[in-house]
């Protein structure tokens, strides 16, 4: 059987390049390489596209670009040749299918997955309008409350004599929790929205919702499978960039610990997400729970991490799905396989 030639897509111009790295390494470790060639191309974080021919050790400690086994390449926008162009050759890679492991700003976002659609490479994931939504928590919410889920009440900020504190702050696009601050009190407000009109140019000020945080993990287009849920268990502020990479003191539970009835309406409300979202691929949905059995819709991560400590294979490993298996099925519901 032919190999298909996929391009793992890694690196990036954002503020989560590192995490990129490992979850790349992760992602070219697990894929078959009895069924799939991959097509490694790092973007570093200032910008530049190479082809990396060299070894995973140097995706995983970050050196690959200062290897020599780079070339500068570049995605075609040209649907005829639909592939990767090194520059120095003018060797064209057609590609059968494109995996972008890039979380955040200029990967995540829409923009990549925009490119790989203009030049006809199917993307294993989520596509481009679904994406931009996705990484957009303002619009997101109100598309999700459209379908009767919940989500959390955000102030203006003309209105923030109103707000009843804690409140988190937010990037509208960003991930990896870059950026946010959960505000206490008034006086620290004005610091928060400096600190995430940092990071975009859109923020969002959310209510507290009290409860524990759970994450569900789903894959495919139109059958959905979805993996164990997860809960996070904090031993104080939130889950944030340090925590989600580190897990120094919090600690994610898998199953998570509630009722299986609450467990199945939730695996419920993450597929009417998905589905509402435009989600295909993979993605993972994030609700808080509150102490009443409220389910609260927080945020769509559409590339997930797969490092190590990352949530979304984790819950699907819990479910019987091995990481291969996960990519294998994503990549073959891109190029029509199943």
């Amino acid at each position: 059987m032919t190999k298909l030639k996929v391009a793992v897509l890694f690196g990036g111009c954002s503020g989560e390049y590192e995490v990129s790295l490992e979850s790349a390494f992760s992602v070219i470790s697990h894929l078959d390489k009895e069924k799939y060639e991959p097509i490694l191309i790092g973007i570093t974080s200032s910008g530049e596209w190479f082809r990396y021919m060299g070894g995973l050790e140097g995706i995983k400690d970050g050196t690959w670009s200062d290897s020599a086994d780079c070339s500068r390449a570049i995605i075609s926008p040209c649907r005829e040749t639909r592939g990767l162009l090194e520059l120095a050759t003018g060797k064209i890679i057609r590609l059968d299918a494109a995996l972008p492991i890039l979380h955040g700003k200029n990967g995540e976002d829409g923009t990549v997955q925009g490119l790989l659609e203009l030049a006809g490479i199917p993307v294993a994931g989520c596509g481009t309008l679904c994406s931009a939504l996705c990484m957009d928590k303002s619009r997101a919410h109100k598309i999700v409350s459209q379908t009767g889920i919940q989500v959390p009440l955000s102030y203006d900020q003309i209105q923030t004599e109103k707000i009843r504190y804690p409140v988190f702050v937010k990037p509208v696009k960003s991930g990896s929790s870059i950026g946010i601050t959960k505000v206490y009190d008034k006086e620290a407000l004005p610091a928060a929205i400096k600190l995430a009109y940092e990071h975009d140019n859109e923020i969002i000020i959310e209510e507290n919702i009290p409860g524990v945080e759970i994450g569900c993990a789903v894959l495919g287009n139109d059958d959905l499978i979805v993996g164990e849920l997860d809960e996070i268990e904090l031993a104080g502020g939130f889950f944030d960039f340090k925590e989600k990479y580190t897990l120094e003191t919090a600690v994610i539970h898998v199953p998570a610990r509630i009722p299986p009835p609450k467990a199945d309406e939730i695996k419920d409300a993450a597929k009417r997400i998905y589905k509402a979202l435009g989600c295909a691929g993979f993605a993972r949905v994030d609700v808080f729970l509150t102490p009443s059995g409220e389910i609260v819709f927080n945020e769509v991560n559409t590339i997930p991490g797969f490092t190590v400590n990352s949530r979304y294979p984790k819950m699907m490993q819990a479910a019987g799905k091995t990481l291969g298996q996960v990519l294998g099925r994503a990549i073959e519901l891109a190029v029509g396989l199943c």
